[in-house]
């Protein structure tokens, strides 16, 4: 999300993307049209896109090409893009989530086609909180230790969160938004709903949490979370010309709330770590679907 980056950042990305073409083999990964070997970037912990990663990662195997498939942090995702070491990110939320990193490299990218309409950035608490809106939290710094529990600090969320929300609400001198990972936010989630203690989390929809867990979202008068975002899949530059049949699949794509939410569940929860197996169960109830997207 929005993050500039530093020097170690860029040195690990060179790293990253280093290693990522030795292991390839073929790093013409912008290759002609016979190219069938494809390069999907993404973010570890963010939901929508590993499942939405996945099931493309199959669709497209079924059909013949080589997927491999990185993950790597925001930043150096849209960075490898840039350089055409990464073909297509199946995650990116624009215009508002990601603005800075579009401004950064979106003249050497390309929007292959938007899948989620309306995603937009949230607070949530347990559904037994007192809290029902942000408005709620002035004046409660000592009950919530000052902290609303977040993602990564390279996160647009964070920088929303910390740098938009708090202030507008008169809470930078109460509460500041912690980073660590999403994996490690919901865990203390998980922790805190389990004891009936009170937390406050940042989080996103859609996201399977909010099957899960007895959670709702705090009311946002102000606005300050910014408006909803789109979900877009964004190519490496001419992706769309060297891979007219891929990205003419990709156009076609669309996720409804039932749709991902079923597949995030399978993955997060019953196939946690094996992807694989989660797309074929979930296979087994949208064949139809996934069969329309490729034909």
């Amino acid at each position: 999300m929005r993050f500039k980056l530093k020097g170690l950042t860029v040195a690990a990305l060179t790293l990253t993307l280093g290693l990522t073409t030795a292991a390839c083999g073929d790093s013409d990964s912008g290759g002609g049209e016979n190219d069938k070997n494809i390069t999907i970037g993404v973010v570890s912990g963010w939901a929508e896109g590993e499942a939405a990663t996945a099931l493309w990662q199959r669709l497209l195997t079924d059909k013949g090409y080589k997927v491999d498939v990185k993950t790597l942090d925001t930043g150096p995702l849209y960075a490898g893009m840039s350089k055409g070491d990464v073909d297509l990110f199946l995650d990116s939320w624009l215009p508002g989530t990601h603005e800075d990193y579009w401004k950064q490299y979106g003249d050497k990218l390309e929007k292959v086609g938007s899948w989620y309409d309306s995603a937009p950035l949230t607070i949530a608490v347990p559904n037994y909180s007192p809290l029902q809106s942000l408005e709620d939290l002035k004046g409660k710094g000592g009950q919530y230790d000052g902290k609303i529990v977040g993602i990564e600090k390279s996160s647009g969320l964070y920088r929303v969160s910390q740098e938009e929300m708090l202030p507008a609400y008169g809470l930078k001198d109460e509460f500041k938004v912690t980073t660590s990972s999403t994996a490690a936010m919901l865990t203390e989630l998980d922790k805190a709903i389990s004891a009936k203690k009170d937390i406050v989390v940042t989080l996103w929809r859609p996201h399977w949490a909010y099957a899960k867990y007895p959670i709702r979202d705090l009311k946002d008068p102000k606005g300050a979370m910014g408006k909803p975002d789109t979900i877009y899949t964004v190519g490496r530059k001419d992706f769309g010309k060297d891979q007219p049949e891929v990205a003419g699949w990709l156009k076609k794509f669309k996720m409804d709330d039932k749709q991902l939410g079923s597949l995030e569940d399978l993955m997060e929860n019953k196939y946690k770590g094996k992807p694989e197996q989660a797309v074929d169960e979930w296979l087994k109830t949208n064949q139809s679907y996934a069969t329309s997207l490729t034909s």
